[in-house]
């Protein structure tokens, strides 16, 4: 997990190692173990890279790295199936000189072009300068785990891990007013058909699943080179064999993201996905740099406190817990920095709790944690998928059967009345969101179609900037095994009845898991995470004041 930046231009003058060396310095928390920074012969590209050391520790792993006097890279992020390819590539005689990915991801870019890409299981953003095509290839992972932004002008294309190094290197900050305006009228973050818009003109955010090349004159190339057919839920198996086939992908997933050369821990909420891999990595503890210890966020008098589920994955694995307990007058005192770090305005104050376990983590001297984030977008972890589920299914069961369905999802979801009340609501409410896709087409939006929105098209995205910033604010390595590739495909794949059944969310991983986890966390129906006090907690900031305030004032100034 590292920094990148880098600036390419037909002017020379625009190229220095000091205005590089700005840009890295920016984000020197993204990579406290080294840095470097490189201009090639003509001088019309240079190259930025801050290390945090995680696979091949020594001076091999340095970056920007060389390949073959033709290809320079700037890197963030890991491919956990490098030890595959590299296999790979070694019986075609290739012959490398590190024991790092990086190297791998050379060759093979060598050897397929953009088509390298489709192989790598991973989370990456990275720049490749080709010397002999003179032309910058810049690519982003499927899901958007790394960040890359970049703007460009007459002169230069810049691009950076964080828009601060963008900002370093003299690229102007102007707030994008309607960006901000929409904000504070709806709170909406991010634009599902504009994924590429930030809060600042013309510095843009390169989407998931595509790459850009970028020439010397300034010719910009954009394409997508990744998509998720959701339509296709072509699975034919038994309902068992998709749970064999799950837990058999999930741990091939996890497996290969406790690949490390440093201490490698998790983070646990005492929900179903933190805890699913703490259980699921109790067989890998001991083995090479995988540590017993996890790390969580408590809430002291909060009736939402997920000790008591923390405390049954304990006693089921033996790890070794880490508690922080943040407060509304610490995240007063720490908000400029969690600002500063984020960039742009953040949904709650829960983004706070996961800052202090990444800060925890850092404590302990853990540098990889594990995490769970994805899950309820592919497996429908949220209430109101349910509600999307019940609508597209009218028409394909009878009434009998729908309705019993309807009967145990309230049932299951709204133990008072007042909550059943409110479930009703939100039915009707997807019903007249949906109403003229049902009169155009005779069906309302699928549950698969909702789940793709969700995890392609913006919710997820926003969930793994606060991942990224918060664990790279504490020099920190977040890794989820719940991005797998095939795994994303293969529950794209399951009938809806498989993920929803019977009022419960996630029902094939529950089923798959149901030995491993607690009973009290496998059939668990109430959702938390780290959800704090944030009423209380704001109070630190003024009564009066709600988020979207606290944001504005953040970021605008007022």
């Amino acid at each position: 997990m590292c920094g990148i930046a880098g600036i390419i231009s037909k002017n020379f003058e625009n190229i220095s190692i000091e205005r590089l060396k700005k840009m890295s310095d920016a984000i020197a928390h993204r990579g406290p173990d080294g840095q470097g920074q490189w201009i090639d012969d003509e001088g019309k590209i240079g190259l930025a890279h801050r290390r945090l050391s995680i696979i091949d520790l020594s001076s091999a792993g340095a970056q920007p790295m060389h390949y073959q006097d033709r290809y320079t890279i700037s890197y963030n992020g890991e491919i956990y199936n490098y030890l595959e390819i590299k296999e790979e590539l070694e019986k075609e005689g290739i012959v490398f000189k590190s024991n790092t990915d990086t190297e791998v991801i050379l060759a093979l870019y060598d050897k397929l072009g953009v088509k390298c890409l489709d192989k790598f299981d991973g989370m990456w953003a990275f720049a490749i300068w080709d010397h002999d095509k003179q032309e910058l290839f810049c690519a982003r992972d499927r899901f958007g785990e790394k960040p890359f932004f970049y703007y460009q002008d007459e002169n230069a294309f810049y691009f950076a891990s964080e828009m601060k190094a963008l900002w370093a290197a003299g690229v102007p900050k102007i707030e994008n007013k309607a960006k901000f305006e929409t904000y504070k009228k709806n709170g909406q973050l991010y634009n599902n058909a504009q994924l590429e818009e930030t809060f600042y003109n013309d510095l843009y955010s390169l989407e998931h699943s595509h790459w850009i090349k970028v020439s010397v004159d300034g010719k910009l190339e954009k394409q997508r080179y990744y998509d998720i057919d959701w339509q296709n839920q072509n699975f034919q198996g038994s309902f068992q064999e998709a749970c064999e086939e799950f837990k058999r992908l999930f741990q091939i997933s996890l497996t290969r993201r406790c690949r490390s050369d440093v201490a490698v821990g998790t983070s646990l909420s005492g929900g179903l996905d933190s805890s699913s891999i703490v259980c699921n990595m109790r067989d890998l503890i001991g083995s090479h740099h995988i540590t017993p210890h996890s790390f969580s966020a408590r809430f002291q008098g909060f009736k939402k406190d997920e000790g008591y589920f923390i405390e049954k994955v304990i006693e089921k694995t033996g790890v070794l817990p880490h508690y922080t307990w943040p407060s509304g007058e610490e995240m007063h005192k720490d908000f400029e920095k969690l600002c500063w770090h984020q960039e742009e305005p953040f949904g709650s104050a829960s983004i706070y709790a996961q800052y202090r376990v990444q800060q925890l983590a850092k404590e302990h001297d853990v540098t990889v944690l594990i995490d769970g984030q994805g899950a309820d977008e592919i497996l429908a972890g949220y209430v109101f998928y349910y509600t999307s589920y019940l609508l597209s299914m009218q028409g394909k069961k009878s009434e009998v059967n729908l309705g019993w369905e309807y009967e145990r999802y309230l049932d299951f979801h709204s133990p008072h009345s007042g909550w059943k009340k409110k479930l009703i609501q939100w039915t009707r409410y997807y019903f007249w969101r949906h109403k003229w896709a049902y009169l155009k087409n005779g069906v309302y939006p699928g549950l698969n179609q909702l789940l793709y929105e969700n995890t392609m098209r913006g919710g997820l995205q926003e969930l793994l900037r606060y991942a990224d910033r918060n664990s790279m604010a504490h020099s920190r390595e977040v890794r989820l095994p719940f991005l797998n590739k095939d795994l994303v495909e293969f529950c794209f794949s399951l009938p809806d009845e498989y993920k929803l059944n019977s009022g419960w969310t996630k029902f094939v991983m529950r089923t798959a898991f149901d030995t491993i986890l607690p009973a009290e966390i496998a059939w668990r129906k109430e959702k938390v995470g780290f959800e704090p006090p944030q009423n209380e907690w704001m109070k630190a900031f003024g009564e009066k004041n709600t988020w979207r305030d606290i944001m504005i004032k953040a970021y605008r100034g007022g």
